[in-house]
Order: structure tokens, then sequence, then C-alpha cells
């Protein structure tokens, strides 16, 4: 036994010694790559200096409305430090080759790209990926994301998105996470890990760019591009947790917002981008505009030039201009005024460099520009075959009549309607980067690859238009089917940026192609693709079976038709609610209570006349082959303190007749505080699988941390009082229980 102790003391000792030496070490690298920069940034001129700080496009891809031809030649003069929209590693080696061997100080470029869902393997849309609530899973699909892209001679992506939305009239809804901040902010840190990995130095790595910050998901009316305007509270409630989580998971930079936010543009917001995010989060990366976000001030109103502009973004804390080239052209002058400080400048390009080293570009310049890799590490069957799972988990059944699904494989005539049942362009959705739609499987390849029934496909109509002269062969193939599957929703490009709508039903006249499907008499299974919540009050009601499907990526149609047949029994849950129609929106599970809380009874409380405040699918929704039922919950006490812990456990039993798997919710409300609080707000989940007959306990623990906000006077912490738990399927559909917190107190943010 002595022995052994002393076995364990040396252990001890012996692991103190590593990781002090690897401290050591470490340091060490860090006082080498200030040395090197320090010594670079004493050789630079102002004017490549103001370089590093100016980001443009290449014309291999288009993002944004402005081209600049000439910038070849920016490179080769160091007037530009940085390029996007360039990839395939001999592109990227070419442009590569410029700075490194045509260039004065021979500093490797900096290449980026929007890898949003995928690079050549698409995922699917960011916002339908969370409802799978698979974090690992979500975390691999952005590793895989910066395998293929970096082979490509990517370095650095505008990703992830982490604006909480609630307004699915606002196109961009498609890049995020939904409209929950504590998932949102657990999703934020896992994309971050997976595109930077261990080594942002690998050659497997990307640079992660928290955007946009901030609060661009509240754009007034859906509107992209439109006014933002809250209180303190809100934005620190909702808006900017996933970006502080971005910062603790260690994301190396961050992209400013088009939006304004009390009056000033996110990217020339000092309270943002310096008070904020240098200040208190501590953040050392660099911050890069939205696609001439700088110049786009001078129509806000809050600049008169375009000078001004570059003056009023710099010095509020951003680093890099993108497309705008106001920093080429203002910096300089505003440096000679004295409005500028030529250690502002050398601050922001140290920030810059640093990432390039920490890239190892320094060491390797073409690190990233390896032909082989691109070759063998591209779509590769391991790659795809992630794709097809995620896309499965991703997929929620949001409507089940009479277990019409999954439908049965010998099934004999399936009449197959829609404009996207035999579409494979809109399958890889918006921002789909390198993806190539040809490459992905539609909805009738995915069917036939399953089952040997008798396929009659017809079009039935476009995705828009009124044009129906297509519904009488639909009808018709629909008459002598055993089943109609229609495959309906949005073109791909109906949401992601600039793609705001005001009617949110299936576009054109699909619906009325339904309508007329239904009149057949036959079962019908609708599948959606879109690329936000839509309006389908009359479908749920009408139609046998719904799939929420979103755009899956480049094994949409395999995923669909697994679980369209039963290979795989649909666990998704909605990371966003969906609203009756336009009139509720905002519609969100953890609204606040009001004074006058809804009562059907009484005509003045908060209510509309013509339509329920339900929503019409709830936040966490979404339906399996088989069923699941809760116990009542078990709390391990009644109270806790400061410094303790509440475990809540419940019981799910699988009453099905087959394996499913769960995501278990916990909720809790604080019932009264010193500002007013939410219905429920989110704090836990777990993903169970449960076979028929069997049951599982999931325990959650709740500390006093769970129950922290912000107070009347904006500090972060607790309230002795009372709270309610929620355990459930989805945030209406739960079981209840109450505890006490016994003392009040600040919480470390």
């Amino acid at each position: 036994m002595k022995n052994f102790i002393c076995f364990l003391c040396l252990l001890f000792v012996f692991t103190l010694f590593q990781n002090s030496m690897a401290k050591n070490d470490e340091e060490k690298d860090i006082s080498v790559m200030n040395q090197k920069i320090d010594s670079l940034i004493k050789e630079m001129t102002l004017e490549e200096k103001i370089g590093q700080l100016t980001l443009f496009t290449s014309d291999w891809d288009v993002t944004g409305p402005a081209m600049r031809s000439t910038y070849k030649d920016d490179i080769r003069s160091g007037k530009t430090g940085s390029i996007f929209n360039a990839y395939t590693a001999k592109y990227n080696y070419d442009l590569q080759k410029i700075a490194v061997e045509e260039t004065r100080l021979h500093i490797p470029l900096l290449f980026g790209y929007d890898v949003i869902h995928g690079h050549r393997t698409i995922f699917p849309i960011s916002l339908g990926e969370s409802c799978s609530w698979d974090l690992s899973d979500i975390e691999k699909s952005a590793r895989i994301a910066a395998v293929e892209a970096s082979a490509e001679g990517i370095h650095w992506t505008f990703a992830p998105m982490m604006d909480i939305a609630r307004d699915p009239r606002w196109g961009r809804i498609s890049e995020g996470a939904g409209e929950d901040t504590y998932l949102g902010t657990l999703i934020a840190k896992a994309r971050v890990k997976g595109f930077q990995g261990d080594d942002l130095s690998a050659p497997d790595s990307l640079l992660a760019c928290a955007k946009h910050y901030c609060a661009y998901g509240a754009a007034q009316a859906g509107r992209d591009y439109s006014t933002v305007d809250m209180s303190q509270r809100e934005l620190w409630s909702t808006y900017l947790p996933p970006f502080k989580g971005a910062v603790d998971a260690g994301v190396c930079t961050f992209m400013s917002a088009f939006n304004e936010l009390d009056g000033v543009p996110c990217t020339g917001n000092k309270y943002l981008l310096d008070e904020i995010l240098r200040k208190k989060w501590r953040f050392s990366g660099f911050v890069v505009s939205d696609y001439t976000s700088v110049n786009e001030m001078i129509c806000h109103g809050i600049v008169a030039d375009e000078k001004e502009a570059a003056l009023l973004a710099f010095n509020a804390g951003l680093d890099m201009d993108m497309q705008g080239a106001l920093y080429y052209k203002y910096l300089p002058e505003l440096v000679k005024e004295g409005k500028v400080s030529i250690k502002q400048i050398d601050n922001s390009v140290r920030r810059i460099l640093e990432m390039k080293y920490k890239k190892g570009l320094f060491d390797n310049p073409y690190l990233y520009c390896d032909e082989k890799r691109e070759k063998n590490y591209v779509m590769t069957q391991e790659f795809l075959d992630h794709a097809r799972n995620i896309a499965r988990k991703s997929i929620v059944l949001l409507k089940n009549e009479k277990h019409i699904l999954p439908l049965k494989k010998d099934v004999k005539t399936i009449a197959l309607i829609g404009p996207l049942a035999d579409n494979k362009e809109n399958l890889i959705g918006s921002w789909c980067a390198a993806g190539d739609y040809k490459k992905s499987v539609s909805v009738m390849e995915g069917i036939k690859a399953k089952s040997s029934a008798e396929i009659l496909y017809k079009k039935g109509c476009d995705i828009t238009g009124t044009d129906k002269t297509g519904f009488k062969e639909a009808l018709e193939a629909a008459k002598t089917s055993d089943v109609i599957v229609a495959v309906m929703g949005e073109s791909s490009s109906m949401s992601g940026e600039a793609s705001s709508r005001s009617n949110l039903d299936l576009p054109g006249v699909q619906k009325e192609l339904l309508m007329e499907l239904k009149k057949t008499g036959k079962p019908v299974v609708l599948i959606l693709m879109n690329g936000r919540p839509l309006t389908i009050s009359w479908e749920a009601e009408n139609i046998n079976g719904i799939l929420e499907t979103w755009y899956l990526g480049t094994e949409a149609g395999n995923a669909i038709a697994d679980v369209l047949f039963g290979d795989y029994n649909p666990s998704g849950k909605l990371t966003v609610t969906f609203p009756r129609n336009v009139g509720q929106i905002p519609v969100y599970y953890n609204m606040k209570n009001t004074g006058r809380p809804m009562d059907e009874k009484n005509k003045y409380t908060s209510k509309y006349l013509d339509t329920p405040n339900s929503p019409l699918y709830p936040f966490g929704y979404g339906l399996s082959y088989t069923t699941f039922e809760y116990s009542p919950l078990s709390l391990d006490k009644k109270e806790i303190g400061l410094k303790d812990s509440i475990k809540v456990s419940v019981t799910v039993k699988n009453t099905g007749t087959v394996t499913g798997e769960e995501v278990v919710q916990l909720y809790v409300r604080d019932l009264v505080g010193s500002v007013t609080r939410p219905l429920k707000e989110l704090k836990g989940f777990k993903k169970v699988i449960i076979t028929p007959g069997k049951s599982e306990t999931v325990v959650f623990e709740i500390t006093a941390k769970d129950l922290a906000f912000y107070r009347r006077d904006m500090s972060y912490g607790v309230e002795a009082g009372d709270f309610k738990v929620f355990v459930g399927t989805n945030s209406s559909d739960v079981k209840e229980g109450s505890f006490r917190l016994t003392q009040t107190g600040v919480i470390q943010e």
C-alpha cells in the first residue's frame, strides 16, 4: 500500500512537471511570435499596414453587390492582406505565390469563405441541423466542413452565425440555431470547436468567425438589414450570450452586423466592439466588417461621407474592412491628420498577423494549398455517411394521423407530386459554399433506392407563379395511387440573406394543388422543404402526415427516404416556433406573462379576437413513430442555497412498438423577480434512446447559476424566491414541480 501511495505521489509530481514544461513551451512560443511580429511591424510602411486591414474578394465567387477587378494588383502592391471568395488548392496557391514572392515583405494572404453548413459535402441548413439537438454531430459537421475547406486552400470561414431569431419573415433565420439563447449558445460553441479543432496550425483547421455581432436577428418587421432597437436587458439576456459563449470557446474572429443598435450601426459601435468585446470579454482576435458595411453607415445617416465612415469604424474597434476599400482610401489621411494613431493601426495589424502566425502561414504559406489533400479529403464516403445521418436527425415529424407513416416498403403505387419532388438544385439550401447540387440525391432518387413501388411522378406546378396547367395530370396520377407524397416548399433562394417574406404560406399555387390532392380521398404525406417556419394551418388540419425536412443537403433524398419508410425513426425537435399565421409574429416559447394574461372568458386580456395565442407548433415539438410517457417529476429537495444543487428526475417510458430517441427537455420559471421573468426558459436537455416497453430515468441538476438573470440594476445574479421546474417532450407538453431558492447573490457571468 505504501509503495502504491509513493507511486501516486511520483505520478502527481511528474504530471505537474509535464504541465509546467508545456506551459513554459507555450509561453516561449508566444514570445517568439511576438518578437517576429514586432520586427515585421517595424519594417512595414503605413500603406502596407493598412493593406493588412483590407479584405477584398476574388472573382472566383460572388457573395455581395460589389466587385474589384484589380485585386491581384492590390496583392502585389501590399494593399490587401486577405482575400475571400477564393478556393481550390491551385487557385489559392497562385494567389498566395503573388503575396509571398512578389511583395516586399512576403507576408502571406489569409483566405476566407462562407463555409456555413458544409463546403463540398453539404449538411442541413444551420436551422435544420439545430433541430437534431445533437451537439456532437453538429460539431462533427463543422469539423468535416473545415477538413474539406482547408484542403481547398481556405483558412477562415465566416461562420458560425449565432444570431437569435424569433421572426420567421427574416430570411437569415435559416442560418442560425433558432429562437432560444441557451441552446443557441451551446450550438455556437460546438460549431466554433468543430471549425477550429484543437490546433489552429493544423492543416485541417479553419479560423471561425462569430457573426453577426450583434442582434441582427431582431431586425424590425423581419426585413433584412433593417433597424434593431431594444433594451439593454434584452440585449444582454437574449442576444449577447451566444457571442460570449463563442469567446469562451476560443473563437478567433468576429464579424460586425449590418444593423444599427441603439442608434449606432454595429460596424461603428464602440460600445459593442470595444467596451463589451475587448474590455469586458477580453477578446484578443480581430474583428472584420460585413460586406461593405463600413460604407453603408453613410446611408444609415450617422456619417456624412466615406472618410467619416472609415474613422468611425476604426476608432470603434473594427480591425478589417471587407470589400469597402475605405480603410484603403482614407486611413493614411486620417493618420496624417492625427485622428487615428499609429499605435491603433499597429494594434489592429498585430491581431491579424497573429492569426496568420497561429495558422502556420509564416512557416509554410502553402500549407493549405495541397492538391493531394484536396483530392483525398473532399466528399469522402465517411463524410457522405455523416451527411445522411445528420440529415435524418434534422427531420421533424409534425403530424402522423392514423400512423400513415412510415410507409410500407411493399406499397404498390406512390404518386410523387410537387415542384421539389425531383429537384436537386434547392436541396443544398442557401449559402451552400462550393457544393454542387448535381451531386445531391433527390427525393425521387431516394425513394426509388428504398422501395420497389411504382412511382407516378408529376411536378404539378412550379414553386412560384400561378400556372395550374400541371394540376390535371398530377390529379390523374394521384387517383390511381395508393398514397400521395407531395414535396413542396420554398426555393432555396427564398431564404438566406436579402430574402425576407411577408407571406409565409406555401408560395405560388402549391397549397391549391394540395387542396385538390386532398379531394381525391387518397392519404397524403407532405414533405416540406423551407428555410424558415411556414404558416401551414390548413395543411396541419387537413393533410395526413407532415415531415419538415428543411434543406437537408447532399444526402437529402436518401435521408428523407430513410424516414419515410421507417428505416430511421424521426427524432428532430423544432428549435423555432411555427406561427398559426403571420399576424402572430413574433411568437416564441419564452414570452412574458403581461399584467393581463389571456383569459378566454374575459375580453380585456392579452389575446387575439381571431386566432388563439398558442402557436401551431411550439418550440421543442417533434413526433416519433413511437410514443413516450413521462412520469411525475421527482425533486431530491425543496430548497437550495447559492452553493447547492437540486436533482430533478423523470422516468420516460417507450409505450409504442419501435425503438425511439427522445429529446427530454428541462425548463424553469422564476415566479417573482425584481424585473419580469419569462414564462419558461430552457435550462437543459438530454437525448435518450429507449426500446419498446422499456423506461429510462433522466436526471437533471439545477444550480443557482441556472437561475441567474440581469436584475433591475443590471447586475447578474439570483434572487431568493419560488421557482417552477418543467420537464417534457416540448415546451408546452410538460410535467411540473416546484422548489425554492433561499438566498440572493451575485453570480459570475
